[in-house]
């Protein structure tokens, strides 16, 4: 069962920096990737995430090595928005063409710019075998890829494995989503007793 939750976090002066600094990395793989997905279009190609991704991981180290100041997760996961984006746009162009919906309800992903869109970047726990805990917490504290332990104003409230955590910021104040799977079992009736119905002996009605 995933369960979220939302902590205001209390950074430092560096910290606060390199949140800046990994927002403005995922932003500049959105709109690097956005762009690479509307000239492979227009090229008669079939982009995609996944192959986005993989152009994006050869040309990094040689092109953007300043990227490496932050966890990878941040311009990985940003490609994998636009992704998720045009997924979503494709399926409300289906919906208009049959009138289920309105054109003003077709979302077209568009570029972001600093300061109009939401700032945030993820950092996740996946399957890295070097990293497999690159997010953990500790009473009011979450250790993030990089920087390290970044005080909270409260504790994460669910017990379970941490997927993933998503920094973003809100007008003056930075928030870490947690995003958490938790064991759920279902209750068990203490009465477990089944009632049965013997429809030969219900009467019949004229």
């Amino acid at each position: 069962m995933m369960l979220a939750h939302r902590v205001r976090l209390v950074p430092t002066a560096a910290q606060e920096a390199y949140f800046a600094r990994a927002c403005g990395v995922a932003r500049f793989a959105y709109n690097w990737a956005l762009a690479e997905w509307q000239r492979q279009y227009v090229a008669g190609k079939k982009p995609s995430q996944g192959v986005l991704r993989k152009v994006f991981n050869a040309l990094k180290d040689a092109n953007f090595p300043w990227m490496r100041e932050v966890t990878k997760n941040a311009p990985q996961q940003a490609i994998k928005n636009l992704g998720r984006a045009y997924a979503n746009f494709f399926n409300d162009l289906k919906k208009y063409r049959r009138n289920e919906i309105p054109w003003k309800r077709v979302r077209v992903p568009t570029f972001k710019k600093k300061g109009k869109t939401r700032e945030c970047f993820r950092a996740d726990n996946g399957p890295d075998k070097q990293h497999p805990d690159a997010v953990q917490t500790d009473g009011m504290r979450v250790k993030l890829p990089i920087i390290g332990w970044v005080k909270m104003r409260e504790e994460v409230r669910f017990a379970g494995r941490i997927l993933s955590v998503t920094i973003s910021r809100q007008a003056d104040a930075w928030y870490a989503s947690f995003s958490i799977e938790v064991q759920y079992e279902p209750e068990v009736r203490a009465d477990a007793r089944v009632v049965g119905v013997d429809l030969s002996q219900v009467p019949k009605l004229l």
